[in-house]
């Protein structure tokens, strides 16, 4: 997926009020820029990383411009959560991501209880299958970890989809890892130890429970490798 066309790098000097940052340009000017990631972006917001921002075309937005990744030990890690989804359904139509098999169709945004909305609806020829879709900013010592603070709300969403499955849907968790410098992926149970329990326990009745990684240039970003789950030692 190609990032917008306007763009430019830039250094951090801080992110603030979760989706606020401000951004030292090349030519001495600092810029405010939308941040759209609601999570610490522990290990990727460090002040004085380089960035890459890029410009919207909408003239009605308050910061026209969104930090769409930021530089770490030489890695791009993709922080812009706004993306994850659509990488996500271009990797699901391009059969990058092939465990559910072929795919009539992808229905984004799916109503399944009173107060939940999941990522996607998938249809195969002989089943339909609900997916929920996390991206996934953090990983230490080359492993990929998911969340990066706690996350009540992703919990539901696990407890949503054990209860699709035990109705007999076929349900998935996927989990988008926008950083090349991870061989796995474990939740981060330091971190949520609660959402760590519930998606073993999800995985165990049947939720298939699932870890991509995207190649990530400041020009674009793709889906490209399957990477296995680690249970921990």
């Amino acid at each position: 997926m190609l990032l917008p066309p306007i763009q430019q790098p830039g250094i951090l000097i801080r992110r603030y009020k979760r989706f606020l940052a401000d951004i030292a340009l090349e030519t001495g000017e600092t810029l405010t820029v939308h941040c759209p990631n609601s999570g610490s972006m522990r290990g990727c917001s460090e002040p004085g990383s380089p960035v890459i921002i890029s410009k919207s075309d909408n003239p009605g937005r308050k910061y026209a411009w969104t930090l769409e990744m930021v530089q770490h030990q030489d890695i791009w890690i993709g922080v812009n959560t706004a993306l994850t989804n659509k990488l996500v359904h271009e990797a699901l139509a391009n059969g990058v991501i092939h465990d559910f098999g072929p795919i009539r169709s992808i229905r984004p945004e799916i109503k399944v209880s009173a107060r939940s909305r999941l990522d996607f609806l998938l249809k195969t020829e002989k089943r339909k299958i609900f997916l929920e879709v996390k991206n996934c900013s953090l990983a230490e010592n080359r492993t990929a970890l998911f969340p990066d603070a706690v996350t009540a709300r992703g919990t539901k969403h696990l407890l949503e989809l054990e209860r699709l499955r035990q109705e007999g849907n076929k349900c998935a968790v996927l989990f988008c890892i926008q950083r090349s410098d991870a061989d796995r992926f474990t939740p981060a149970a330091s971190i949520d130890p609660l959402y760590a329990e519930t998606l073993w326990k999800v995985r165990d009745n049947g939720v298939q429970v699932l870890a991509y990684q995207a190649e990530v240039k400041p020009k674009e970003v793709t889906i490209t490798t399957q990477l296995p789950l680690w249970a921990g030692e």
